[in-house]
């Protein structure tokens, strides 16, 4: 919500509760939008109040409340008491005026120059996204990591994006010799790739050799063979160039590419600094292992080595961990992968802090969900490129059918870009930019959110409560195409209601580009 409102309220609990008015500034949100319609436009949680000392526990709320009732001026109009909160009635006048005012002066950075993310502003923040396995298409599993590769980097200051590709080469490489296949034979990649994955796999779980034999081949790349890292460097450069492509289909840059495989000779560094620091022990069955329980009795424990001396997945994010440290000197590392990683950086994390590594406590995993039923390994997948294609074709499709398409000079790239974001949101900003033909309601509430839709986005790390809010905002746009007619109202009504109309365009744009959602003008 604007600025301006935030801070006068806060000036008023400041002078009852004799505080200073910016601890009150993050307590202060506006009432939520409903269809039920609230005398109030702001609240402050009494639970707030207490938590920080603006109220004594079983201290007299009814008089803090009266005091309010007294500061009362022509922006704050009315003080209230409800269930737990205080709530405020604003001027409607004032608050459109002052609201349409500041988005008009700022259409581009409405609500990222709030006070309310200034604490946001600073430092860099590595963001590391996991990818499927290489030479695995991007699967049609994950809906919310696709709005998170956007999201996350958008709302921080100074990102760095990497992505991470996995080392699963053992088993395709193996399969790829037996079947005679050169890497030159499967650029169609995806397919083929996946088809050669799904048939060792059903071979490995027959045949204890073809399992071996994939972990011989894991332990030459370890080791630094030729012959294994140059069928490990074609795989990659395959793998990337398909990520690129798809990437870009998203609106989504990486500034790095990194594999498991980039960090096998630092993996034996990492080893020596646990043994050095007397971490790292062996266990009767010959593998490495980091106790990560507390009280030294190994009840939890972290394997790094196994018995054939190869490392783990653990090992080598460790070793990228402090070489992503090293090289980009973040403040804030973000992982985003899958929630069956939860227990994987729990321990490395921990591993990390041990180690007396102690940014470690400022590495976190955002996990998200998959779709029940999917599995790389049994073949069972749905490939996110034809999902891309499918959701282009049919958007294209409605739009030569519809009466009410305009006409647009790029029909393909309008429909790539509808089928691939939220319609809905689309929706509500196309039809915003074709009105050039709308009094205060709940439309400007709504808009005064902004801020604090964003600021509870990044501080959770989830995109939805934008995509929540934008798509609540796109229904009140269109209701306001009915209910508020510009042509035909005199000129001061048509005027507020074309800039209100602006308004809310101006933030569905700006949401939408934080979202990773090129805006159209038309559809």
């Amino acid at each position: 919500m604007a600025c301006f409102f935030r801070r006068r309220v806060a000036l008023q609990l400041a002078e009852v509760c004799g505080l200073s008015e910016d601890v009150f500034i993050p307590l202060i949100s506006a009432v939520r939008v409903s269809k039920k319609q609230s005398a109030a436009d702001l609240c402050v949680s009494v639970n707030s109040l207490l938590q920080n000392g603006a109220v004594a526990a079983g201290g007299d709320l009814q008089s803090k409340t009266q005091a309010l009732v007294s500061q009362r001026d022509a922006v704050v109009e009315e003080v209230s008491a409800g269930r737990g909160v205080i709530l405020f009635r604003l001027n409607k006048l004032i608050l459109a005026q002052k609201l349409l005012e500041q988005l008009h002066s700022e259409p581009d950075v409405f609500g990222v120059k709030s006070e309310l993310l200034h604490h946001l502003q600073g430092g860099r923040t590595l963001v590391e996204f996991r990818c499927v396995q290489s030479c695995e298409r991007h699967r049609g599993l994950q809906g919310e990591p696709s709005a998170s590769h956007r999201f996350k980097p958008r709302i921080f200051r100074s990102p760095v994006k990497t992505e991470q590709t996995t080392a699963m080469f053992g088993r395709l490489s193996f399969n790829l010799a037996a079947l005679g296949l050169a890497c030159t034979q499967i650029c169609l990649f995806c397919r083929c790739g996946l088809q050669v994955y799904v048939q060792v796999n059903r071979e490995a779980e027959r045949d204890e050799s073809v399992r071996s034999a994939a972990a011989e081949f894991f332990r030459r790349l370890e080791q630094s063979e030729d012959q294994a890292l140059a069928l490990w460097r074609q795989f990659r450069e395959i793998t990337v160039d398909q990520y690129k492509r798809i990437y870009q289909r998203l609106g989504i840059h990486f500034d790095h590419y990194s594999g498991e495989a980039f960090h096998h000779h630092q993996t034996q560094s990492v080893l020596d600094e646990l043994m050095s620091q007397g971490l790292l022990k062996t266990t009767e069955k010959g593998t490495a292992v980091v106790d990560l329980s507390g009280a030294g009795d190994m009840s939890s424990y972290a394997t790094l080595v196994r018995s054939d001396g190869t490392s783990l997945y653990i090992t080598r994010d460790v070793a990228a961990a402090l070489d992503r440290k090293q090289r980009f000197g973040f403040d804030e590392m973000i992982y985003v992968t899958d929630k069956s990683q939860t227990v994987h950086f729990q321990q490395l994390f921990h591993i990390l802090q041990t180690m007396g590594h102690q940014w470690a406590e400022r590495c976190v995993h955002v996990a998200f969900g998959l779709v029940q039923g999917m599995s790389t390994r049994r073949g069972e997948v749905v490939f996110l490129e034809d999902v891309l294609e499918e959701a282009r074709s049919r958007m294209l499709n409605n739009m030569r059918q519809s009466s009410t398409s305009k006409e647009l000079e790029d029909p393909e790239q309008t429909a790539e870009r509808v089928g691939i974001s939220a319609l809905i949101i689309q929706v509500g900003d196309a039809r915003l930019s074709c009105c050039d033909l709308l009094t205060c309601d709940t439309r400007v509430l709504m808009v005064c959110r902004y801020d604090e839709v964003l600021l509870q986005s990044a501080n959770e790390l989830q995109p939805r409560h934008l995509v929540i809010f934008l798509m609540t905002l796109s229904h009140l746009a269109a209701s306001a195409h009915r209910e508020l007619p510009v042509k035909g109202s005199s000129a001061a009504v048509a005027q507020a209601r074309l800039c209100l109309f602006s308004a809310i365009r101006s933030v569905l744009a700006n949401g939408m580009r934080i979202l990773g959602i090129t805006p159209v003008e038309k559809m």
